[in-house]
């Protein structure tokens, strides 16, 4: 089947012999065609025209618009696939909406695969300056169009995610990268830019305050686009990645602020601290963090703290590099917040959360742990005392927490023994005796024992010394191993 035929098939005559004049009239029809049977037909046509199409005729040498012609070509097919806008607040729509999405994304996935094939071929074959070009002006979109249809989302499948994905493997093809990285990153070392800075231009304009809600996928695509880029390339787009981060972020919707935390988090691992500093913004955003830790949802709790932390390594000085005296600081803020809301915390979802984060809190600050001393061990002694069965992991994570304190401000912990020991001590009781898997228990009991060992370090045997008079007869069997295990550690040493 010739190009003239296809095109009489489509009700298209008169424009066989120019790609520009059949392709105008293929937008046409599809922009007035109103029922959706025939916007398919117009779409399966117009694959069969691309793949037959000769070279010449497809990318005439001729046409000082060509790359023009193909982009309101290619925006006209991914419009027709674009998702319903929202105009409420809550920036979502019901799942039914997008029900007839995943086989319009397919229909304009199988277009886009022709005309890149076509394009493909037209590389090999002819060393045309205005076909790399065109490559270029095009893989934007098809990159944007791609991973909207890419993410698992109410709008996607199965099948419209495979098609999808082959469309961006198609794109990283044509601009002649590795990896999808290399597309979106560029290669510095030869001077070749990558297409992070257009697709982030073609996004812009829905990424604003008033509009970034109405396209449920907008958030979803910049979101993706941004963590593939990493050091040194994302620092030249910092000015476009920032704004919206912190704007999404901004949200009431929790998951709004995870994605736009998340986004921010690997903006602060990317960008070098002199950037992120510039303008005050490592401020603004230490401001905005520090906001979301008055919420109670685990979820953010999670993304926020680790975000926090290696931004205060932006804003702070090591400790070991502050000077003497070492004054308090943003550092010393945030834990002081955490173990406030760590004290009064009954939720066991984020009692894991925090005590989790704590032991980076703790490896993070050093030796200035121990301004915190006080009430880091009425936390410590209160999740020891609460099971969060039946992964247990706040009280791993505590018992964790509790080690490394003792390793690292061990001269300020003799004092304490009394009240740690004790703790330790019922807590290997109450172990010995709850219903949790035997692995388990004994990794508990185990942390317990090196903590029991590290605090006799810390107080120069005395702790040796008390649990030799501990009456054997009125202690479990499984306890009296972990202290006989304990004073013997300590005899040999």
């Amino acid at each position: 089947m010739d190009v003239a035929h296809i095109l009489q098939e489509m009700k298209i005559r008169d424009a066989a012999d120019s790609c520009c004049s059949a392709f105008s009239r293929i937008q046409e029809r599809l922009e007035l065609e109103e029922a959706p049977e025939g916007r398919a037909f117009i779409l399966g046509e117009t694959a069969e025209l691309l793949s037959l199409a000769p070279l010449d005729w497809l990318f005439p040498e001729a046409n000082a618009d060509l790359r023009g012609q193909y982009l309101g070509l290619v925006n006209s097919f991914t419009r027709y696939a674009a998702l319903p806008l929202c105009d409420t607040d809550s920036g979502t729509l019901p799942a039914k909406s997008y029900e007839d999405i995943p086989a319009k994304a397919q229909a304009v996935s199988a277009v886009l695969l022709a005309l890149s094939a076509q394009i493909q071929n037209a590389l090999e074959h002819q060393n045309r300056p205005d076909i790399k070009s065109l490559v270029r002006t095009l893989a934007p979109s098809f990159c944007i169009f791609s991973v909207t249809h890419l993410l698992e989302q109410p709008w996607s499948s199965a099948a419209s995610r495979n098609r999808a994905r082959e469309l961006l493997a198609s794109a990283v093809a044509l601009m002649g990268s590795r990896s999808l990285q290399e597309l979106l990153s560029g290669k510095p070392g030869e001077g070749q830019k990558g297409l992070l800075g257009p697709v982030l231009d073609t996004l812009q304009l829905e990424l604003t305050k008033e509009s970034w809600k109405r396209n449920q996928a907008v958030k979803h695509v910049f979101s993706w686009m941004l963590v593939q880029v990493e050091r040194p390339c994302l620092t030249e787009y910092l000015e476009k990645v920032f704004p919206p981060s912190l704007l999404i972020s901004d949200d009431y919707r929790t998951e709004n602020k995870v994605l736009g935390v998340h986004c921010l988090h690997h903006i602060v691992l990317n960008v070098p601290a002199a950037d992120l500093r510039q303008f005050n913004r490592a401020q603004v955003l230490y401001h905005a963090l520090f906001n979301h830790l008055h919420t109670s949802e685990a979820v953010l709790i999670q993304v926020v703290l680790p975000c926090l932390l290696d931004l205060l390594s932006v804003l702070e000085k090591p400790p070991v590099h502050s000077g003497l005296p070492r004054k308090p600081n943003r550092f010393d803020d945030v834990l002081r917040h955490i173990l406030t809301y760590m004290e009064m915390e009954h939720k066991l979802d984020l009692r894991r959360v925090y005590a989790k984060n704590l032991v980076l809190f703790i490896e993070r600050m050093g030796i200035v742990i121990i301004r915190h001393l006080k009430r880091l061990e009425r936390v410590i002694v209160g999740y020891l005392e609460v099971s969060d069965a039946p992964e247990e992991e706040a009280r791993l994570s505590i018992l964790d927490a509790l080690q490394k304190t003792l390793q690292i401000a061990w001269p300020r912990m003799e004092r304490r023994m009394g009240s740690l020991a004790q703790s330790l001590l019922r807590f290997l009781v109450d172990v010995s005796s709850e219903s949790i898997p035997t692995h388990l228990k004994e990794q508990l009991m185990t942390q317990a024992s090196h903590c029991l060992l590290l605090l006799d370090h810390c107080s120069k045997g005395k702790l040796q010394t008390l649990l030799r008079e501990l009456d054997s007869s009125c202690v479990p069997e499984p306890v009296l191993k972990c202290i006989q295990k304990v004073t013997a550690a300590s005899v040999c040493q």
